[in-house]
């Protein structure tokens, strides 16, 4: 069974940092698009950052360029999203996904998901 089990969100002050993690089993992580999302209380779900199979090409939607990373170790099935300079307006439960097509595109179909990571971003 695919699994994606997401780590390391928690309470940050603004201007501060968070290394999200999410570790996948049960697929060829390899193959997959990996992607992130976030949702707060009372928004729809949003795209936050993408990346294909290979690492090759990310994605980002606007709010996030130049603050977020998104990066991947196929070696171990592994990956990351590194958040700077965040604002209280990133609070949100974040969600790491993959997708077969291997794009890591905010328009791709994520099939899997995994059970989410508060982040918390203060004033």
């Amino acid at each position: 069974q695919v699994k994606l089990v997401e780590s390391g969100g928690g309470l940050v002050q603004a201007g501060g940092s968070l290394r999200l993690s999410c570790a996948a089993s049960g697929l060829i992580f390899r193959t997959y698009g990996m992607g992130w999302f976030r949702q707060a209380p009372g928004k729809e779900r949003e795209f936050v950052a993408g990346i294909r199979w290979n690492g090759a090409n990310t994605n980002y939607r606007d709010s996030v360029k130049g603050r977020f990373t998104i990066s991947r170790d196929n070696a171990k099935n592994t990956v990351f999203l590194q958040m700077n300079s965040l604002k209280p307006e990133d609070t949100a439960v974040y969600y790491c996904a993959g997708e077969l097509y291997g794009v890591g595109t905010e328009g791709a179909r994520y099939d899997y998901w995994g059970q989410g990571t508060q982040v918390t971003v203060s004033s």
